[in-house]
């Protein structure tokens, strides 16, 4: 059980004991006694209530630096941001990763000046890695001659897929997103968000000037990269496993057309086994199933196509549209 005194309480909130105190007291806190009867508190409930109490309040910053990004090294802003989160283990490790990804993503893509990078300690630490460049979704758009933003989420959710392949193999993204319970970018009027402990991600609207990732970290976890990586790759260490989610890349639920399907299915001769996952979608039509599931399949017999979580509706045109 992770409890804190009422200084460590205080500290976490950034306000006075003597507050904390009275907050517990009128029940607005929620608190816990030891059996020597000193008062201590839940970081996840402390931090719960006292947003409950100010819906304004925001985690304290632990650590909060401004790089300038020409000339910046990803690995010495790691060293001093290690300091600040003070993790161990597999936690430490999987924070090194993710960050250090993101930030050189910052520094090789953004085309901005500078990077910010903050961290805040709640039940979860997180870190806010924020450019001030043209933004991710459009950067990709651009780069890679997309139809629109959407489809840049969808290369993302993909993996494999970078605006500068001489010197990117296009993974950061994609397994940072899988490496963390919660991971977000927000740019260009988008935030996508990778929830795993839901295991489900969503597509939002975001007012955030240049590129924002957030990763929230846990201080302890049973993951170890060598797992994740092993998720999506063979025995050899290659990429070849994939898992783009259908839904989110459209305004509705409904996937009709085969335009839609070969946008679906662009790059995914990469690797050797792709789940779709139909989640949330309601509708697929003939021609979207016969562009995924017969023409490109047919075009692509080195890639096995795994459907996944569809509903009756979808299921019946999938198995309809599967060759005999």
């Amino acid at each position: 059980m992770d409890l804190i005194s009422i200084g460590k309480g205080a500290e976490l909130l950034g306000i006075p004991v003597h507050t904390v105190r009275r907050l517990a007291d009128s029940g607005i806190l929620r608190s816990h006694h030891t059996e020597g009867g000193h008062r201590r508190f839940r970081r996840g409930e402390l931090r719960d209530d006292y947003r409950a109490y100010d819906p304004e309040w925001e985690p304290r910053a632990t650590f909060d630096a401004v790089y300038p990004l020409n000339g910046l090294a990803e690995d010495a802003v790691w060293r001093e941001l290690d300091q600040a989160v003070n993790l161990s283990g597999n936690a430490r490790r999987i924070a090194g990763y993710t960050v250090t990804e993101m930030v050189n993503n910052a520094i090789d893509h953004s085309e901005g000046t500078e990077v910010r990078v903050t961290s805040r300690d709640g039940d979860r630490i997180t870190v806010s890695i924020a450019d001030d460049g043209v933004g991710v979704f459009e950067n990709m758009r651009r780069k890679l001659d997309l139809p629109d933003l959407f489809a840049s989420i969808q290369e993302l959710s993909k993996g494999r897929r970078t605006t500068d392949p001489s010197r990117h193999s296009g993974e950061g993204i994609f397994f940072s997103s899988k490496a963390v319970p919660r991971f977000s970018i927000e740019a260009n009027g988008l935030i996508w968000t990778v929830d795993n402990d839901l295991d489900d991600i969503a597509v939002g609207t975001s007012d955030v000037q240049g590129t924002r990732v957030r990763l929230d970290l846990e201080r302890d976890t049973d993951l170890t990269l060598r797992e994740l990586f092993g998720r999506f790759t063979d025995d050899d260490g290659a990429f070849t496993r994939s898992r783009p989610v259908v839904k989110l890349f459209e305004l509705g639920t409904e996937f009709i057309s085969r335009s839609e399907a070969k946008r679906l299915t662009a790059g995914l001769e990469r690797f050797t086994e792709v789940e779709l996952d139909f989640r949330g979608v309601d509708v697929v039509g003939q021609g979207f199933v016969d562009e995924v599931f017969r023409v490109w399949a047919g075009e692509n017999p080195g890639t096995a196509l795994l459907p996944t979580r569809m509903n009756d509706a979808v299921e019946f045109m999938v198995r309809r549209g599967l060759p005999r």
